[in-house]
């Protein structure tokens, strides 16, 4: 579909010394061959990041403000086109791609309206012991430094945006990862951000493979670095440069609750059809996509042949396809990780209802019940199109199998009685509770993060520039409050 020989380099196209192709999960076409920089040419994308670090963190609000807009705008001109070329490089199918592409307009759009209002200072009258008589602290938000920020390949765009944007709106510098297997969706965010005015040196996007990301890593010169992908990669990070600033957003096995007083056939019709719907969207690669349900015996015989034919509902194939609901995984190897973990529940006595098949990249949308407590599917991040389904006696008994994890991302949970919700709002050991429906659901301005091995730091917007920044105190003297 499309094809790129550019990095973005300090605000500027730039070709390496050697070239590698980006391939289709769902056929195997190359879909874009992608330029290497050079370690010279980081070098100077890091210099320049440093260099400009000041000049940028001064720039007037209107210009960085006006920058994030005009990528907002080109996104919505662009978007049919730039929805084909994140499905063919992830296998994404084509509806979720374009809803990937109306969230990262937003999001750009988002950091335009924050940098406009955010860093207007605090003020604090100190009078109110005597030694602050005639004083007064003015509190305001300056960036850490530079940002690397590092991308996966599950949303190569919104996510690309995630760590682009806020450090723009907070005047900080950022040098840019996209992740290897699906580079292409930001180097369009660098053609939208060339057409701007913003100085050279404040953003660079360097699709560097991962075996060169230590270095970028331990570069004294980027203090502050924005990570999504593994809990394994994702702490390793952190160990290895414990004076830095992080911000891990890591994985999730999130669980969907069904509690008793969700009873009736609408609510379970509903229940079933957004279990489905997100357990096996983006192929059930997604963080917080449902890999758990957790439902009270009260509605568990009613809902269980629900949930098993909304999956069986799903219609996977072609992602270029406007039906398509499931396509490939990113890759045969994520595949083939997917059906040996199932393979390994099932031999281990978890019952398969349905799904279970792999061919090639993709794998059937799959349910199990029963699954024993020391398989890996019950403990870790599947992140492809499986979910369990478990009976438990009671709130208490649900709120606690959804800690029983490691991870604390986010949780859903089906319930119409207020109190219940604040219950597991104070008792779920999560980054997010959302009530009346699935863990998967996110909305780009509210903080985003987990517990426990989920990560550490928020993004969304404000939250990730709040990440960015640091509080710097102005005490003025001799004032006549």
């Amino acid at each position: 579909m499309t094809s790129t020989h550019a990095f973005w380099l300090a605000g500027r196209q730039a070709t390496g010394e050697s070239d590698f192709d980006v391939t289709s999960p769902w056929d195997g076409t190359t879909v874009g061959t992608v330029s290497l920089p050079t370690d010279a040419q980081v070098e100077e994308a890091v210099a320049a990041a440093y260099a400009v670090r000041d000049e940028f963190a001064a720039t007037p609000a209107h210009v960085r403000a006006a920058a994030l807009d005009h990528v907002s705008r080109r996104l919505t001109e662009r978007a049919e086109e730039i929805a084909r070329l994140i499905s063919v490089e992830n296998g994404k199918p084509i509806k979720w791609a374009r809803g990937e592409v109306g969230r990262a307009v937003s999001v750009f759009r988002f950091a335009a309206e924050e940098a406009r209002r955010f860093n207007g200072g605090e003020a604090q009258r100190l009078d109110t012991d005597a030694g602050g008589q005639g004083r007064l602290a003015l509190t305001r938000r300056f960036p850490k430094g530079v940002v690397l920020g590092i991308a996966p390949f599950n949303f190569p765009l919104n996510l690309c945006a995630h760590k682009i944007a806020p450090a723009i709106a907070a005047g900080a510098p950022i040098i840019l990862k996209p992740a290897p297997a699906t580079p292409l969706s930001g180097l369009i965010l660098g053609e939208l951000l060339a057409e701007t005015e913003l100085p050279a040196g404040s953003w660079s996007i360097l699709p560097v493979p991962n075996d060169r990301m230590p270095a970028l890593v331990q570069d004294e010169r980027l203090p502050v670095i924005s990570f999504t992908g593994s809990e394994t990669v994702g702490y390793a990070i952190m160990d290895s440069v414990p004076r830095k600033h992080c911000t891990l957003e890591l994985g999730g096995n999130g669980a969907a609750v069904v509690l008793a007083d969700w009873a009736s056939d609408e609510d379970l019709d509903r229940a079933a059809a957004r279990i489905a719907t997100f357990s096996n969207y983006q192929g059930g690669q997604s963080c917080i996509s449902v890999q758990r349900v957790i439902a009270d015996a009260a509605v568990y015989d009613r809902l269980l042949p629900r949930i098993v034919a909304a999956v069986e509902a799903q219609v996977t194939g072609d992602p270029n396809d406007d039906a398509t609901d499931v396509g490939p995984l990113v890759s045969e190897a994520a595949a083939e990780r997917v059906e040996t973990w199932v393979r390994e529940a099932v031999d281990a006595g978890a019952k398969l209802l349905t799904g279970g098949k792999r061919d090639g990249a993709s794998y059937a949308p799959t349910v199990l019940t029963e699954l024993p407590a020391d398989t890996t599917l019950a403990h870790e991040e599947v992140f492809g199109p499986v979910l369990s389904v478990q009976k438990v006696a009671g709130e208490a008994e649900a709120f606690a199998a959804v800690n029983d994890s490691k991870y604390g991302l986010q949780a859903g949970v089906f319930t119409h009685d207020l109190q219940a919700a604040f219950r597991a709002h104070r008792a779920l050991e999560v980054g997010g509770v959302v009530v009346g429906d699935v863990p998967s659901y996110r909305a780009d301005q509210m903080p985003y993060g987990g517990a426990k091995q989920s990560g550490v730091g928020r993004e969304g917007v404000r939250f990730a520039m709040d990440d960015y920044t640091y509080e710097r105190v102005l005490v003025l003297t001799g004032l006549a409050l």
